[in-house]
């Protein structure tokens, strides 16, 4: 590293052990950036006889925001007095995701949600598909008469072999299935009736017992699970399940345990934070906290532009939204003086329709845009993502990041995308 010119104090520190450097202050150019302070890391780890295949390239932080800029710059923009001896936490930067495949449908692809090995999309062709995470496809399944715009998992446990989930559709309905993995048959168990616009969007309480729909109606919907609950006479048509079925049991029609009205638009997204609130997100410039037991309505955010995804993370309890602006919005629920704003992460170059935080990472999150580009972002780096993931040829439409290591977009040119990623420790 050039030793002419201003220098600066710094201290070097990691929760990486395994990149451990001294801990003393030492004296670098005050135009040192990313890559030179990088040199000086791998020359340390070199000096202390650290075995290195490579050389390995790492992030910086300043009080938790990623350095972009050379030390100088940063020390200007944050008014950092000149004798400060500057802490800088280094980690190794999260490698590129890679492509993994491309599923094919017949139509545009809505929605879509991984668990364990499985994959679950909703069509424009009034189809539900399940794929495993190899991109195997284990089978189509019509049932609803107009396109299905939201999907999720209820249950899916290894050491069951019966699972569950659930989808929506823009026919006004949702529909509750079961799928026999031995047989690879799937029943249309029930039909949950109510809603009298598309149903947008769905979201299954952690026990599994509680689901929450959104729909274009403007109204919130609460529908449980259980097979005995606030169910009508059986349908009297009889819905396909699948093709190769036989001797099918009539299939019942539940009622809605609640009805919830505030919002004054379509509902675009709704997600449960815990077992008795749930956040929903509208074309209304609003996002609202449900209180699920007291049907009322607990806290509402106003925002500026068309809502038209949120996701929750459990592990740092932020909300993360994309909105017709073409920004993507940190949001704590919890604030209740001051900007509840906490960042704006701004790239896309079109509608953001999807974002999905990590769900093991607490400062990860994807985000998926009509401009065809799926971007992986560290909250701690909002002025540009860590990656672009190209790929699609028309405008995403939703993303999901359920599995950990596998990152899956859909969109307008009828692909599945999946991109490989590894996550790193610390």
């Amino acid at each position: 590293m050039a030793a002419s010119g201003s220098h600066v104090q710094v201290k070097l520190f990691t929760k990486q052990s395994q990149y451990s450097v001294p801990d003393t202050p030492f004296s670098v150019p005050d135009n040192a950036g990313p890559k030179e302070l990088c040199s000086l890391i791998n020359g340390l780890l070199k000096e202390s006889a650290t075995f290195l295949s490579s050389l390995i390239d790492f992030d910086f932080l300043i009080n938790g925001e990623f350095l972009n800029v050379s030390l100088k710059s940063h020390i200007q923009a944050k008014n950092i007095p000149a004798e400060t001896v500057i802490e800088i936490e280094y980690l190794e930067q999260h490698p590129a995701p890679q492509p993994e495949d491309s599923l094919i449908h017949n139509d545009w692809i809505s929605c879509l949600e991984g668990n364990l090995q499985f994959i679950l999309s909703g069509c424009y062709d009034n189809t539900v598909h399940l794929w495993t995470t190899k991109g195997e496809s284990l089978t189509i399944i019509p049932g609803h008469s107009a396109p299905v715009k939201c999907v999720s998992w209820i249950n899916l446990s290894e050491d069951d072999p019966v699972s569950e989930f659930i989808s929506g559709s823009h026919d006004q309905t949702l529909l509750l299935w079961k799928w026999h993995r031995d047989t690879n048959e799937v029943d249309c168990v029930c039909v949950c009736r109510g809603h009298a616009a598309s149903v947008d969007c769905v979201s299954v309480e952690k026990t599994g017992r509680k689901i929450c729909s959104g729909s274009w109606d403007s109204l919130l919907k609460l529908w449980s699970t259980d097979a005995d609950a606030n169910c009508d006479v059986p349908e009297s048509e009889q819905r396909p399940s699948k093709k190769k079925k036989t001797a099918a049991p009539k299939i019942q029609s539940r009622v809605p345990l609640l009805t919830l009205s505030g919002h004054t638009e379509g509902i675009s997204s709704v997600s449960w934070l815990d077992q008795t609130t749930v956040c929903s997100a509208s074309w209304d410039h609003t996002i609202k906290l449900w209180d699920m037991e007291k049907a009322e309505v607990k806290s509402s955010i106003q925002g500026s532009k068309v809502f038209l995804d949120l996701s929750y993370s459990p592990h740092n309890h932020l909300i993360v939204t994309g909105s017709a602006d073409r920004h993507i919005r940190l949001w704590d629920h919890r604030t209740s003086e001051g900007a509840i704003v906490k960042s704006s992460f701004t790239s896309h170059r079109g509608w953001v329709s999807g974002v999905s935080w990590s769900p093991n990472n607490s400062n990860h999150f994807i985000s998926g845009s009509y401009d065809m580009l799926m971007k992986l972002w560290d909250m701690r780096s909002p002025k540009a993502p860590l990656y672009n993931m190209t790929g699609h040829e028309d405008k995403i439409l939703a993303v999901d990041w359920s599995i950990p290591d596998l990152l899956l977009s859909g969109g307008a040119d009828n692909h599945l995308k999946i991109f490989q990623q590894k996550e790193l420790s610390g």
